[in-house]
């Protein structure tokens, strides 16, 4: 895999991103990423899978329930972003680097078009996004400084536990409404290819007591986002 940039915070198209980076900088890229992210500054590279299929969501308790599943799936992916920026930053290995930077990259897409749904049916993001972010980014530093088998070994456990949110979701959705599904199942794919390239890439299976502690740190994160 061929790194992008030197730096495992710094955007690939930013300018400047031959020069040596420090400490600071990345950093301080670090701040802006996690600034864009909370705040919701963020535009997809692809196009929203949606196109220009029909809205088929109409009554208020239908509308209720998608912005709810939609603002867990946005909590989640922002969730995500601070996952990989705190791996990225404690990552030992030039590749783990990057491999945390392209799959951020996917993520932000999600963040957008997540972002473009709730917005389409009247609904809110998670207030406590902040906190998302915050909380998931101590735990992606955690899990980088524990060593790179280790932090991919995390990544394939998070996918595969954000894969099986997703397809409760899928299962939960109105009837008809395709607009939705089709952002999720998109979600779905993408997140399958991110769990399996860190498997490929060597992760460690994480023991059952952290993989029961992700599953119930997820419980209450989804509860949570539905609501508020």
């Amino acid at each position: 895999m061929k790194s992008l940039h030197p730096t495992p915070l710094a955007p690939p198209d930013s300018p400047g991103v031959d020069r040596d980076w420090t400490v600071s900088d990345r950093w301080l890229s670090g701040l802006d990423q996690a600034l864009r992210t909370v705040l919701g500054v963020h535009q997809s590279r692809r196009p929203n899978p949606a196109g220009s299929l029909a809205e088929t969501v109409a009554t208020p308790a239908e509308r209720r329930h998608v912005v709810g599943l939609m603002r867990i799936n946005h909590a989640g992916e922002v969730a995500a972003q601070a996952l990989y920026a705190g791996q990225s930053l404690t990552a030992k290995e030039a590749a783990t680097q990057t491999a945390m930077i392209e799959a951020a990259q996917e993520e932000t897409d999600h963040l957008a078009w997540c972002s473009d749904r709730i917005d389409e049916l009247g609904g809110r993001k998670s207030v406590l996004n902040p906190v998302w972010y915050a909380g998931s980014f101590a735990i992606g530093a955690l899990a980088g400084l524990a060593g790179d088998k280790v932090s991919l070994g995390f990544v394939a456990e998070t996918e595969k536990q954000v894969g099986q949110h997703l397809e409760s979701h899928l299962r939960d959705l109105p009837h008809g409404d395709a607009r939705t599904r089709a952002i999720i199942e998109q979600m779905r794919v993408d997140e399958a290819r991110h769990g399996q390239s860190a498997t490929n890439a060597g992760a460690n299976e994480l023991p059952p007591p952290i993989r029961a502690l992700m599953k119930l740190t997820s419980k209450v994160m989804t509860r949570t986002a539905y609501w508020l």
